[in-house]
C-alpha cells in the first residue's frame, strides 16, 4: 500500500469513526424512548420540568442524526470518484428510492412491531433516501450547484418560520413535507396514517454540504488543507451558533427562553429545535463533527477501533438494533405482568404510555444492546470486505 492509500485509509477511518460514535450515541435515544417512565409524557429538554442528566440524554443524541446525514453526502462524493457521471446519479437514484422503500417496510415494522402498518414513521432513512434522489440530478448538472444550493437550503429555510402557514391545505401539507415537518400525520383511509417527522429539503441542505465537503477527502487533495478547512468551518459554525443564540432573532422557529435561574438558562441556550433541523442546531451539530473528524485522524485508540466497527456497517447496525430493542421491550412487557389485551399501542405495539423505568435502567439495558451488537457488525464488515454481491452497495 502507497502512501496516497495510507492516507486515504486513514481518512476514512476518521469518517468509519464518527459515524460509530454518532449510531453508538444514537442508540441512547431509541433506548430511552422505549424504556423510559416518562418517554411517552415528558419532554426531556424542558429546562422547566427536566433534569440535568435527563437533559443531556437526549441532548446528546442531537449529534446523531445531522452527522449521518452529512457524512452520507460525503460518502456518496467518495462513491462517485469510482464511477462515471451518469453512473454515480444512477446508482444515487436507486439508493434514494431503495431506502425509502426501507424505511416504509422494514423500519417502521421495526420501530411499531405493527404488521398491519397502521402508522408508517418517515424518520432519517426516509429524509436520506429523498436528499439522495435530489442528489442524483443536482450532481449530475454540477458539484459547484450542490454546494449553492446546501448553503441556500441550510441556511435560508428557517425563513418559513417567519411567515404563517398557508391556509389551504394542500399547500400547507406540501410546506410541511418540504421544510417545516414535525409530527405530521398524514391519514391514508380511516384505519392507517403516515406521520412525517423529518422535512425533507433542511436535511437535504445537510447532505448536499457533506457532498460538497467530500472532495477534501479525496487522494490528491493536500491533507493539511483539509484539515485547515476541518478546523476552520467546524469553529465558523460554532460562531455562528453562538451569535444566532445570543441574538435570538433567527436561525431557530423557538426563540430562546430566559430564566432567573443560571442552570435552566444554560439548558435553554442549547435546546435547539432538531424538527426540523433549524440552522442554529445545525450550526452546533457539525461544528463539533467537523471539528471531531480533525481528532479522529489525529488520534488512534482502541476505542475508536470500537466505534469504527459499528460506522463502517451503518445501515445493518440501525437496522437491527431497533429490531433487537423491541424484542427486549416484548419479554420485559409480558415479565411486567402485561396481557396481550394491552400489546396494541399507538404508535408502538408493546409500549403501554405508563411503562418503563428509571434513567439508570435505560442506561444499562443501552450499554447490553451496543455490545451485543458490536460482534454482529464486526462479522459483517468482513463480509463486506470479502464478497463482492451487488445488494451490498444498497446496505
Amino acid at each position: 500500500m502507497n502512501s496516497e492509500q495510507t492516507l486515504l485509509s486513514k481518512r476514512i477511518s476518521s469518517i468509519d469513526i464518527l459515524r460509530g460514535l454518532v449510531m453508538v450515541i444514537m442508540a441512547l435515544d431509541h433506548t430511552r424512548d422505549y424504556f423510559h417512565i416518562d418517554a411517552m409524557t415528558g419532554d426531556p429538554l424542558n429546562p422547566d420540568t427536566t433534569t440535568g442528566i435527563l437533559f443531556f440524554t437526549r441532548w446528546i443524541t442531537h449529534f446523531c442524526a445531522p452527522t449521518f446525514v452529512f457524512l452520507s453526502g460525503l460518502s456518496a462524493y467518495l462513491s462517485a470518484q469510482k464511477k462515471t457521471s451518469a453512473q454515480a446519479s444512477k446508482f444515487l437514484l436507486k439508493r434514494g428510492l431503495w431506502l425509502v422503500v426501507v424505511e416504509i417496510v422494514i423500519i417502521t415494522f421495526g420501530l411499531t412491531f405493527n404488521p398491519l402498518y397502521n402508522f408508517i414513521i418517515l424518520q432519517v432513512i426516509w429524509a436520506i433516501g429523498c436528499s439522495m434522489i435530489l442528489l442524483a440530478f443536482f450532481s449530475r448538472i454540477s458539484y459547484k450547484l450542490v454546494l449553492i444550493i446546501g448553503i441556500l437550503l441550510v441556511f435560508g429555510h428557517n425563513i418559513f418560520n417567519l411567515f404563517p402557514a398557508p391556509k389551504d391545505e394542500t399547500a400547507g401539507s406540501i410546506i410541511k413535507i418540504l421544510f417545516t415537518a414535525f409530527g405530521t400525520v398524514i391519514p391514508i383511509g380511516n384505519n392507517h396514517f403516515i406521520g412525517v417527522f423529518y422535512a425533507i429539503l433542511p436535511w437535504t441542505g445537510i447532505m448536499f454540504l457533506g457532498y460538497a465537503a467530500g472532495k477534501w477527502f479525496t487522494n490528491d487533495y493536500d491533507p493539511i488543507t483539509r484539515h485547515k478547512n476541518l478546523k476552520n468551518y467546524g469553529a465558523l459554525a460554532l460562531i455562528i451558533f453562538v451569535a444566532l443564540r445570543l441574538l435570538s432573532v433567527y436561525g431557530d422557529p423557538v426563540p430562546r427562553k430566559e430564566y432567573h435561574d443560571l442552570f435552566k438558562n444554560i439548558l435553554s441556550f442549547f435546546n435547539v429545535s432538531k424538527y426540523p433541523p433549524s440552522l442554529e442546531y445545525t450550526s452546533l451539530t457539525l461544528g463539533f463533527a467537523l471539528t471531531f473528524l480533525v481528532i479522529a485522524e489525529s488520534i488512534k485508540n482502541k476505542v475508536f477501533k470500537v466505534f469504527s466497527v459499528y460506522g463502517s456497517v451503518p445501515f445493518f447496525y440501525y437496522t437491527i438494533h431497533f429490531y433487537l430493542l423491541h424484542s427486549i421491550l416484548i419479554l420485559l412487557f409480558f415479565l411486567e405482568g402485561n396481557t396481550t389485551k394491552q400489546i396494541i399501542q399507538i404508535p408502538f405495539l408493546f409500549r403501554p404510555v405508563k411503562f418503563g423505568y428509571d434513567l439508570w435502567i435505560v442506561y444499562c439495558i443501552w450499554l447490553v444492546v451496543v455490545i451485543s451488537l458490536y460482534y454482529p457488525c464486526k462479522w459483517f464488515k468482513k463480509y463486506k470486505a470479502t464478497h463482492k454481491n451487488w445488494w451490498l452497495n444498497y446496505i
